[in-house]
């Protein structure tokens, strides 16, 4: 029988098995050889075969088989599956122009994205894109300049960034919540002459002193001003523009430009090609399954390369409904609003998982099926309050900006708790061995592949490209694979505090602490110490913590001397980052004040 796409075949497997591996393994080989032929491979138990994958071109379910009693020949089997649907979806072009084909894909008509007070479908988004695009190219001078945006969780946001794109220029995101000295550090390093903002924006957020110091470096281009010289001439060319294939562009291209956090120095600028957006696409849908019904919550920050590659792109070109929230910190109303949407797919980092969590009704986030924590280490206390309120299986993953940002996620069909799961079809690793790691089989984690960045734009070398050497990304991050290739992450390279002549992860001290106090957030800094060279100081949110009965906690779970604080510092919250990973670089400043 053939599924009601009739360019479908449909091959039926016997039940699991030798030959049932042996006849998947033939079909596979027959549809590398012609990935151009469509294929839905299912596995008939009873009544009929198991639901297609969305828009998929090779579909298996293997069924009867526990996810944690999975052979390695099984995994082999998923990575090909993976591999070939990476292929099959893979495409160079301008992320502008898989806008577009979106549209004829699933007809203009049909709604896209939507803020609580605007819903566009694709023929809205695009016309508003033309729109501004056609004011904009009276505002900016000629020349193919950066414009940064400085802009919230709104539609506007995606519609400026497409904007810039039909106008051959780089989108440069802005990180509002990074601080002044931050956002002039990154307007100098891309070297900007003009901004995009919201006088709306600016007064809600209360950052009229940025926008004044702003003011001072870069002409900032209001959305207001600009709005009020629309013309109805400027709105047919717009209407008509929406309807007509763009012309090909370059997709080696800049596609976005992001910066680092910061948190361990001044911010880089991270160059992301059309190519790197793409890529890493494809590698995210031949992982993650995503359904036609499917709706997406986007509530982290587009200057965030979680939000923008896989939260923003990834629905948009699906044509699944994404639903912009503009702060991820409204931990009542998030869960108010995924119940009202009926949102099925959520994006977030363990810091908003957990405070979700803790603020929501078992009815509010019933809908939810696919729920991923990327950017920060996903805490086993908050994967088990999900579980048990809730009934979901949180899945990490992780990624870098430099990525852009996905390496690697646990899947519902293939995941290992306590690890980030397997890297992403096309995604090439290798282990630096690290002078004096405490274990063996670590090692500075270096990455290679389509989706890693064209280069950094340096604060040293404004707007000066700095190409990964030999498209090798260096992670900054200390990791190990086991046998079945599941990557696991031991913290930062720089994380490492070295008393007594031995090294200590920061990382691993953190997850001691961790278990002992699970129901609070905790930040462990490396400071001077003259006799043992550096000396550990936790910062803490526990208002009762004491540094003897946490240091007799540790000794109790056999934690060596060396790995235990002698300093505590409770403070009312830890500073964070916008992404909601810890600030490090501030809570270095606090810890190294505990010793003043």
């Amino acid at each position: 029988p053939r599924p009601p796409d009739s360019r479908r075949a449909t091959v039926l497997l016997p039940p699991p098995g030798p030959a049932g591996e042996a006849r998947l393994l033939d079909v596979l080989r027959e549809a590398e050889r012609a990935p151009e032929r469509p294929l839905a491979l299912a596995h008939v138990t009873g009544a009929g075969p198991s639901p297609r994958r969305f828009r998929a071109r090779l579909a298996v379910a293997l069924e009867g088989i526990a996810p944690d009693a999975r052979p390695p020949d099984l995994l082999a089997l998923h990575d090909r599956l993976c591999a070939l649907e990476y292929r099959v979806h893979r495409r160079d072009r301008t992320v502008l122009e898989s806008l577009h084909a979106a549209r004829r894909r699933y007809g203009g008509g049909r709604t896209i994205l939507d803020d609580g007070e605007r819903t566009l479908s694709y023929r809205g988004l695009l016309t508003a894109v033309y729109a501004l695009a056609g004011l904009l190219r009276r505002a900016l001078p000629a020349e193919r300049e950066p414009v940064g945006i400085l802009l919230p969780n709104v539609t506007a946001t995606p519609v400026a960034f497409f904007a810039l794109h039909a106008l051959g220029r780089a989108p440069v995101m802005l990180n509002y919540g990074a601080g002044e000295a931050s956002v002039l550090s990154a307007c100098r390093t891309a070297r900007l002459q003009q901004v995009l903002s919201s006088r709306r924006f600016i007064a809600k957020a209360g950052l009229e002193p940025l926008a004044k110091a702003l003011e001072g470096v870069c002409a900032v281009l209001w959305l207001e001003d600009l709005r009020e010289r629309l013309t109805p001439g400027i709105k047919l060319a717009a209407l008509l523009r929406a309807h007509r294939k763009p012309p090909a562009g370059d997709p080696a291209a800049p596609g976005a430009v992001l910066f680092t956090s910061g948190s361990e120095g001044e911010p880089k600028g991270v160059v992301l090609s059309h190519r790197n957006l793409q890529r890493n696409r494809a590698q995210v849908r031949a992982v993650l399954d995503f359904w036609p019904g499917d709706r997406v919550l986007l509530c982290l920050p587009l200057f965030h390369s979680f939000a923008l590659g896989v939260g923003l792109l990834l629905p948009l070109s699906l044509g699944l409904r994404c639903s912009m929230y503009p702060s991820p910190l409204h931990y009542k109303e998030i869960p108010e609003r995924i119940a009202a949407l009926g949102i099925t797919v959520f994006f977030a980092t363990d810091t908003f998982l957990n405070g979700y969590a803790r603020n929501a009704s078992a009815a509010q986030l019933r809908t939810l099926r696919l729920v991923v924590a990327g950017a920060e280490k996903l805490r086993s206390a908050t994967r088990s309050l999900w579980r048990e309120r809730f009934g979901v299986e949180v899945q990490q993953g992780y990624g870098v900006t430099e990525t852009a940002p996905a390496v690697s996620s646990n899947t519902p069909a293939c995941a290992r708790p306590g690890t980030v799961g397997r890297l992403m079809p096309a995604i090439e690793a290798r282990l630096e061995p690290l002078p004096g790691a405490p274990a063996a089989g670590r090692g500075r984690l270096l990455l290679r592949g389509p989706n890693v960045m064209a280069g950094y734009w340096r604060p040293e070398q404004p707007r000066v490209l700095a190409p990964p050497p030999d498209g090798w990304h260096d992670t900054g991050d200390v990791a190990e694979f086991d046998a079945d290739g599941f990557l696991t992450l031991h913290g930062r390279a720089k994380r490492f505090a070295k008393i007594g002549g031995e090294m200590v992860s920061l990382a691993q001290v953190e997850q001691h602490v961790a278990e002992v106090w699970p129901e609070h957030r905790h930040v462990v800094c490396a400071v001077a110490h003259e006799r043992r060279g550096e000396q550990l100081v936790l910062l803490t949110e526990r208002p009762d913590a004491d540094a003897a009965a946490l240091r007799a906690a540790l000794r109790g779970r056999g934690v060596a001397d060396l790995a235990r604080p002698r300093r505590v510092r409770t403070v009312a919250e830890l500073p964070l980052l916008g992404s909601g990973k810890p600030d490090l670089r501030r809570a270095q400043e606090l810890a190294e004040a505990v010793l003043d």
